[in-house]
């Protein structure tokens, strides 16, 4: 596995503490995933496989994290062990080797390193509040937008809008909402790439 400039610098710019929990973590998944590629995702280090993300981890100001894809989620902090001040909080270097050498083979068998357990059900219609609909028809370009989206975009923004708990809120989601859409932008937009 070849080493990424961009993850010596992330380590090196992380706080005293976590440098040690990283370049350990780092090291680990070296010796379980040979052959393995270094990558920024998502603004933090990961292991990848034929491209496919295996394992990451982060720094943060007074922990670190370590996240093994596809391994279930454990703790309160992002990944399966929790808020890592220590190279203590780690399980042994043999469980963890374990299991990251379980997600790689995933990722070789099934091409993803999330274990499948079948086919999704898709998730329940929401059904369109009267006073978005009446927004909506006020304004064909945000209707023609949203209705053009894909099922989850849609679902994205009305559950957006449903979950609101006042009137006022949702008062306020829906005029964001009909803005958004007339400016063809799904409801996460200011997360997906440029």
């Amino acid at each position: 596995m070849s080493r990424d400039a961009r993850i010596d610098e992330y380590i090196a710019n992380a706080a005293d503490f976590a440098r040690p929990i990283l370049e350990h973590l780092r090291d680990l998944a070296h010796n379980a995933l040979p052959g393995a590629e270094e990558a920024i995702k998502w603004g933090m280090p990961h292991f990848l496989v034929n491209g496919k993300n295996v394992a990451g981890m982060a720094a943060f100001k007074a922990h670190c994290t370590f996240v093994i894809h596809g391994d279930g989620r454990q703790g309160d902090a992002m990944g399966q062990f929790g808020r890592i001040t220590a190279i203590t909080d780690l399980p042994g270097d043999p469980e963890l080797a374990d299991k990251l050498r379980a997600a790689r083979d995933r990722v070789e068998t099934k091409g993803t390193a999330q274990k499948t357990g079948g086919a999704r059900k898709p998730k329940p219609e929401i059904p369109m509040p009267d006073d978005f609909a009446a927004l909506l028809d006020a304004a064909p370009t945000a209707r023609g937008t949203f209705d053009a989206f894909a099922p989850s975009h849609r679902r994205d923004y009305l559950e957006w809008i449903t979950e609101a708990k006042t009137q006022t809120t949702r008062d306020k989601r829906m005029a964001q909402s009909v803005e958004w859409l007339a400016e063809g932008k799904k409801r996460h937009w200011k997360y997906e790439s440029c």
